[in-house]
């Protein structure tokens, strides 16, 4: 925590204001609003407010830092802790304590039941169940998907229903009016709307509450009610609400009832974010709440944003067309520098090839580390998506220089992650009564990362030998059945190990049947992390292991009450292997940042907020930095309270949405940067060909603006030459 002496003016106007006021603090990130509002909660605590009567509402439980560090620090007074919960998770305590009201109320058929609350990975089994027959029969024969991610899709339209505040039967109604493409994909809406439909019904029979219908139920049939608003004005007597714009009109509304009832609070806003609009963020709803309150701060300075980057933003906004300095109530105006002097701070490396770009990436990190002792932590390497090729390119040349990494990729398929099919391979193999027979190709991924000597050439060496040729024998051959030649090929070490592993099989087998998570728990514990296995001195095997057996946790939990004990293990396994989408651990968003370089998708790093040292951006040529992801199924701009009704999504408002996300991704990335970028290009991507996106060509005219402006300082009219983005 800092002392008085080191808070900025904008800080001071919150930690001096009275305690019993509505404040409203808005600024662009890296101002120090979080800050504030950290040292805000301790002040509130160290002068006899009740640490249970604060709530910290939050779009999103990665966003809790700044508060837990106070929280958890020393100088916090003892006697309670301040609840840190975002909507849906005052939504499901509130539901929890209310279910009866709540279900009669909601017309749940079996309100003496309890609810299973679902997370997205049995939301995504039970959409499955319903929509699975629909696929069978040919809908959606149009949409070029995935199950798990079109489940994902139909799954996102409902959220987007209950956050936006408009019924789920109208989903299909909403896309089509503003569809303006081809006739045939207006099929493809109602197909969606009767497989919503049906996965709603189901819920409703059964007690399940997905995140759409826990926010419905609390907004609609428990916070109207006398009984359960008089519990939460009881409880919370001061609110402090950050990142609002990345939150969704659902909770502003419930802000605005909720504040003119409440003591104090503190709403925090940042201008040119809502980087969370795919699930629902609305900025312009948040603004809404700055009516109602009457002391607001305007945070005007970035305490760490380097000049350099400072006069770059500014220049890529004019090039843009988007709000910068020139716009009344945005920070001051960025000092002027020369191009030599910015390109000190964020500059353009081009390469020929795909492999030579991260090659770049990687020399430059180790650079950083090596000569300028920059800690790894503060290092990020940055893309627009994160594929599978990618990541493994990137980690594996950061191995070889004994560099440590950290991936974050939230949404993807828990399959797509070695440690977890190694785990789930061995699950197979040690319950030879589920009748799920390990294939040969995992059998041999599974040896090479169960089993640190064995690389991939080698375990296949020994699957040829060893691995099960009937179908009804499940368990692998002894290695003594392998010749002596070659055992010295596969090397006597890897031989033991593979023993030690049979032989923990064959013990366990023998053993009546754990909890899946249990059987987990085991197998991480008593055998993959001794020296020698896969797991051993691999911090990241714990932390997946850890999120897989709370996967596995809660997914009992939510189909027990359909699905017979004794199935659940293999539903579970095959729901995975089917390419589940995995649900966010907040473990592992919460990580140590100080010891590991950071690999991430730029938007996921942005929903960190997280300021580093270093930035490394990757294909910055590539128009995926400026292209909205496909989503056949769903609309972020259509399914939001700004859109209006008898509009159609055009060319010219994607395009124009496009810009703006542009603007947004790129100077949130900078004023998140302490030191410098890195802002990498090749000239010909993955598939070979040339490519000249609209990141790299606006970050040209951006340079050549600063340019002009420093050999003639005259105020310039706003540039065109970005125009054609």
């Amino acid at each position: 925590m800092q002392s008085p002496m080191e808070f900025t003016s904008d800080q001071q106007a919150i930690l001096t204001s009275p305690l019993h006021i509505r404040t409203w603090a808005e600024g662009t990130a890296g101002c120090g609003k979080s800050t504030a509002a950290a040292a805000r909660l301790q002040q509130m605590a160290a002068q006899g407010i009740p640490a249970q009567h604060i709530l910290i509402l939050l779009p999103q439980r990665t966003l809790a830092e700044p508060y837990t560090r106070v929280i958890d620090s020393l100088s916090f007074p003892p006697g309670g802790r301040p609840d840190i919960l975002t909507l849906n998770g005052l939504a499901q305590r509130t539901l929890s304590l209310f279910w009866p009201l709540a279900a009669t109320s909601a017309g749940f058929p079996q309100p003496n039941r309890p609810p299973v609350f679902l997370t997205m990975e049995t939301a995504q089994y039970y959409m499955a169940h319903v929509a699975g027959p629909l696929l069978q029969r040919g809908y959606f024969a149009a949409v070029s998907l995935t199950p798990n991610r079109l489940y994902s899709q139909l799954l996102d339209n409902l959220n987007k229903s209950a956050l936006v505040g408009f019924p789920h039967t109208e989903i299909a109604t909403r896309l089509s009016s503003a569809w303006n493409g081809a006739s045939s994909q207006l099929r493809v809406f109602d197909q969606a709307q009767e497989a919503i439909n049906l996965f709603r019904q189901f819920c409703h029979q059964h007690n399940l509450l997905d995140f759409s219908l826990q926010i419905e139920v609390f907004l609609r049939n428990l916070w109207p009610g006398l009984l359960c608003r008089q519990y939460l004005l009881y409880r919370y007597r001061h609110i402090i609400a950050d990142n609002l714009e990345e939150d969704t009109p659902a909770a502003h509304d419930l802000l605005l009832d909720w504040l003119p009832h409440l003591d104090s609070a503190l709403l925090l806003y940042d201008r040119e974010a809502g980087y969370r609009k795919f699930l629902g963020a609305d900025p312009t709803s948040a603004l809404r709440l700055r009516e109602i309150c009457p002391h607001q701060v305007e945070f005007r300075t970035p305490i760490s944003l380097p000049p350099e980057l400072s006069t770059f933003t500014h220049a890529f906004a004019s090039t843009l067309k988007q709000p910068g300095s020139d716009t009344p109530g945005s920070e001051p105006a960025a000092p002027s520098l020369s191009e030599a002097e910015v390109l000190q701070c964020i500059r353009p490396l081009a390469t020929r090839f795909y492999p030579q770009m991260l090659d770049a990436a990687v020399q430059e990190a180790n650079r950083l580390i090596r000569e300028e002792g920059l800690p790894s932590g503060q290092i990020a390497i940055l893309a627009p998506y994160l594929s599978d090729r990618l990541r493994f390119g990137l980690v594996e040349r950061l191995k070889r220089l004994e560099i440590p990494v950290r991936v974050l990729r939230p949404s993807r398929s828990l399959q797509e992650d070695a440690y977890i099919r190694c785990l789930l391979a061995l699950a197979r193999l040690a319950h030879p009564a589920w009748q799920l027979p390990v294939i040969r190709e995992d059998f041999t991924a599974m040896l090479s990362t169960a089993i640190a000597s064995l690389d991939l050439c080698r375990a296949g060496l020994l699957t040829e030998i060893v691995y099960p040729r009937k179908k009804e024998q499940c368990l692998p051959g002894d290695f003594s059945i392998v010749n002596a030649d070659m055992k010295d090929r596969i090397t006597y070490v890897s031989g033991g190990h593979y023993t030690e592993l049979r032989e923990w099989i064959n013990a366990y087998t023998d053993q009546p049947p754990l909890q899946l998570e249990f059987f987990f728990s085991r197998l991480f514990g008593e055998l993959l992390t001794r020296p020698g296995f896969g797991f051993y001195n691999h911090p990241a095997a714990g932390e997946v292991t850890a999120n897989l057996m709370e996967s596995v946790r809660k997914f009992r939990q939510a189909v027990q009450s359909t699905v017979e004990v004794s199935e659940i293990p293999k539903e579970f396994i095959r729901a995975v292997e089917s390419g589940l989408v995995s649900a966010q651990y907040l473990r592992s968003w919460g990580s140590s940042a100080d010891d590991a370089v950071t690999i991430a998708p730029a938007f996921s790093f942005l929903l960190q907020n997280r300021p580093v040292s270093a930035q490394i951006w990757l294909d910055a040529g590539s128009n995926a930095w400026f292209e909205r992801l496909e989503q056949p199924l769903t609309h972020p701009y259509v399914l939001s309270r700004q859109w209006q009704a008898g509009d159609q999504w055009d060319d010219t408002r994607e395009v124009e949405a496009n810009r703006q996300t542009l603007y947004r991704l790129a100077a949130g990335l900078m004023r998140r940067c302490t030191g410098r970028i890195l802002m990498l290009h090749c000239e010909l991507n993955e598939q070979g060909f040339e490519q000249q996106g609209a990141l790299i060509k606006n970050a040209a005219f951006a340079f050549g603006r600063i340019r002009r402006l420093s050999q003639n300082p005259v105020p310039a009219a706003p540039s065109t030459e970005g125009s054609d983005v």
